[in-house]
């Protein structure tokens, strides 16, 4: 296995699914160091379920994730968070810190540095607050507060700006380019395209495989959506895995895409992976390969 550079992330043939149902399959390319990405498709389109395999919470069902080693941060929607336990703003940022010092070490002599994460996304004074008293703009800040004290260089983030009011939006917009401006490797659920068209340079489109993958203004076309839900609606609800052999082609065109993006080709990832797919529709209802995850998972994006 080659590994990526620090800060870059490879999908190698990869499917993903539930109880050995195809959740997103045929992914072959590498999210390079320092993209800002947008992972966009219509409800149902894996977008989720390909944020959790690369985190590590769901394993490969066939092909396989390439990771630099590097620590990665991961924002679940916010209705997967339980917010009734007992909790304080301070605890739930403070959360942040466990993979530096471990979930036994104390945070004493830590707490100037949660509060200066609380104040960068505007909750100052919030410390001592149950984190169930929070509007949702708020809970979403104190997520993001947890994000900065875990200080990873991948950063995932599954609908951040859902349920939250502009004002917060923006403000979490601006953390996010600060990010991205300092190198760091970001991934986002996102199903506003006037946000993805303003601030994310890259764009995948899913629709439980990819439909176009490169910048954005060349993924986010009338064609391509179109497609994405041509193919979205013609899955087939009882296939299983596709067969090894119906995804070599785009396994062997893997190797040589993952070495044009690792020079940020942005635009050959995206007419490569055009290309590679361009028959798949046909090709997967007429075999029958694709099944989507029962809604019980919480993949609903």
């Amino acid at each position: 296995m080659t590994m990526p550079r620090p800060g870059a992330i490879g999908l190698r043939g990869l499917t993903l699914g539930y109880d050995r149902h195809p959740a997103v399959h045929h992914l072959d390319g590498t999210i390079p160091a320092g993209d800002l990405l947008a992972l966009v498709g219509p409800n149902g389109a894996g977008k989720s379920t390909l944020l959790k395999g690369i985190v590590g919470e769901i394993p490969a069902l066939d092909g396989r994730i390439e990771r630099s080693g590097e620590a990665i941060a991961y924002l679940p929607q916010a209705d997967e968070i339980d917010r009734t336990f007992p909790l304080s703003v301070l605890d739930l940022a403070s959360m942040g810190l466990w993979r530096r010092l471990g979930p036994w070490r104390s945070l004493l002599g830590r707490r100037s540095e949660v509060v200066a994460a609380l104040r960068a996304v505007g909750l100052d004074g919030f410390e001592d607050r149950p984190i169930g008293t929070l509007s949702g703009g708020q809970f979403q800040r104190a997520l993001f507060a947890r994000l900065i004290l875990q200080d990873a260089r991948v950063i995932l983030l599954d609908e951040p700006f859902t349920g939250i009011d502009a004002r917060t939006t923006g403000d979490l917009v601006a953390l996010i380019r600060g990010w991205h401006a300092e190198g760091r490797t970001i991934v986002a659920a996102l199903h506003d395209f006037g946000q993805v068209r303003a601030h994310f340079p890259s764009t995948l489109l899913l629709a439980r495989e990819p439909v176009a993958w490169g910048p954005t203004r060349t993924v986010l076309t009338p064609a391509n959506l179109a497609r994405a839900t041509r193919i979205s609606e013609a899955w087939d609800e009882n296939a299983a895995i596709c067969a090894r052999d119906h995804a070599g082609h785009a396994h062997a065109a893997a190797e040589d895409h993952a070495q044009d993006h690792a020079h940020d080709h942005a635009h050959d990832h995206a007419h490569s992976h055009h290309h590679q797919h361009d028959h798949a529709p046909h090709r997967y209802a007429e075999h029958g390969t694709v099944h989507a995850p029962p809604h019980r998972h919480g993949d609903a994006a």
